[in-house]
């Protein structure tokens, strides 16, 4: 059963949004996840200023 994720340090970027857990494994990771419609952009990362980076730099394709 997978457990669920509790994000903390959330930021929004523009409309990507960027959050900070805990995986199964108990290492910390990072997300940086679009929230407009029809977008689909989220990816997780090791380090919080990837996230950022990918959150300040993503351009979404559907407008």
């Amino acid at each position: 059963m997978p457990s669920r994720r509790r994000f903390r340090h959330v930021v929004r970027i523009g409309p990507v949004q960027v959050a900070t857990y805990h995986d199964g494994r108990g290492r910390e990771k990072h997300t940086a996840a679009c929230t407009a419609p029809r977008c689909g952009f989220s990816t997780d990362y090791d380090s919080r200023a990837a996230a950022e980076l990918a959150a300040r730099t993503h351009r979404c394709p559907v407008r």
